[in-house]
């Protein structure tokens, strides 16, 4: 087999709803955003559109969430007759329509940027409501990230019976420079040095295992206990749903940082209008996890991530696995080396963010590779 003489018209899929709906509501929607930016450089692809499905809104509701969108939005009867490959993203697709569309010669990949193992393990276990459904559809491929090697790959591999296949993480700033744009005079989304004692921030969200924000509360509180003239306040964000359980209020008032009335829990909010008005530094914590946007947000505004992740180079300030006493060494050091070393720090940031770009070279070729490779040979 060979690619067709014509180049590809490729869609990807977004999952929509009726009413408001954002692009900071998950990762996942800005992937989509910016694996259709590089789908627009491939020199294969002729044409990229992004096909709404698996909510009840429809194109109007995507274009409004999109915003300035790069790319046509269409549904899934247009995309059925129109496209070549098919990318299921956000919105998963549906058995049936995957079986009529390669019978009439389309290709699907199912390109997977969750920690689904540990989300469906966690939904069947718990009886929550479902999250990714094992239906069956014949996808040529399934593409997942490097963070998901160990847990996710050969779950997959098994259970879609389809070949896996690790594609690199994407991340561009002009989603959160358009936000940045919106804020008021005199805001803005860049670390301020010279600050006497730190305002602390943690975003991860609390609704699964994989992010979580009790590491990154004992990284501040190891911390405290070293040094408590650093701390003037803890953020605990996407936290407000746990304030009242038994066992997490057990757990945080366990600690100094609680009882010393220095922590509090906050609702959900957007990375760039909590960091540009209340916070000096990023705590972060992940398990199987080592690629967030989070982390690419932070250090592109110069501000300290005192994170685990072995995924992100040299940036930020590094503690390995679950090691609590070293995410508060680190911590402190970033405290007192941060603003002495803001020139190298940025510096380090700005070439390991240029290496996400969705239109970088190395990534569009990767991604070219990988349609080719679906063309000869499945």
């Amino acid at each position: 087999m060979s690619l067709p003489n014509k180049k590809l018209k490729v869609g990807v899929s977004l999952f929509v709803r009726k009413g408001e709906q954002s692009l900071w509501e998950n990762g996942i929607f800005q992937n989509v955003l910016f694996l259709a930016m590089l789908l627009r450089q491939s020199p294969i692809v002729g044409q990229v559109v992004i096909v709404t499905g698996g909510g009840d809104g429809g194109p109007q509701e995507a274009k409004r969430m999109l915003e300035e969108s790069p790319v046509p939005v269409i549904d899934m009867a247009t995309a059925m007759q129109e496209l070549d490959l098919m990318i299921e993203m956000s919105a998963q697709l549906g058995k049936d329509w995957v079986v009529e569309f390669r019978g009439r010669g389309g290709k699907v990949i199912s390109m997977r940027v969750g920690n689904d193992y540990v989300i469906d393990i966690e939904r069947m276990v718990f009886d929550k409501p479902h999250a990714l459904l094992i239906s069956g559809a014949p996808y040529h491929e399934v593409w997942t990230l490097p963070e998901y090697a160990t847990t996710c790959v050969p779950y997959f591999e098994s259970a879609f019976r389809a070949p896996v296949r690790t594609m690199p993480h994407l991340w561009h700033p002009v989603v959160l420079e358009r936000a940045i744009g919106k804020l008021p005079d005199g805001q803005g989304f860049a670390y301020q040095p010279g600050r006497r004692r730190w305002r602390m921030g943690m975003f991860e969200p609390n609704i699964c295992m994989v992010k979580t924000s009790h590491i990154p509360m004992l990284v501040c509180e190891v911390a405290h206990r070293a040094n408590p003239d650093i701390t003037e306040h803890v953020h605990a964000y996407n936290t407000f749903h746990m304030k009242d359980h038994a066992t997490f209020n057990g757990f945080a008032n366990s600690l100094d940082i609680v009882r010393h009335g220095l922590a509090t829990f906050e609702g959900r909010f957007p990375i760039w209008h909590v960091l540009a008005l209340h916070c000096d530094a990023v705590i972060s914590h992940q398990w199987e996890n080592a690629q967030n946007y989070v982390y690419y947000e932070a250090l592109y505004g110069d501000y300290p991530l005192i994170h685990n992740s072995h995924l992100i180079g040299d940036c930020g300030y590094r503690y390995h696995g679950f090691d609590c006493e070293e995410g508060g060494a680190a911590l402190l050091r970033a405290f007192a080396e941060h603003d002495a070393n803001l020139p190298a720090y940025r510096e380090t940031a700005r070439r390991f963010l240029s290496t996400l770009d969705p239109e970088a070279e190395a990534n569009v070729r990767t991604y070219t590779a990988a349609i080719e490779h679906i063309y000869t040979t499945a």
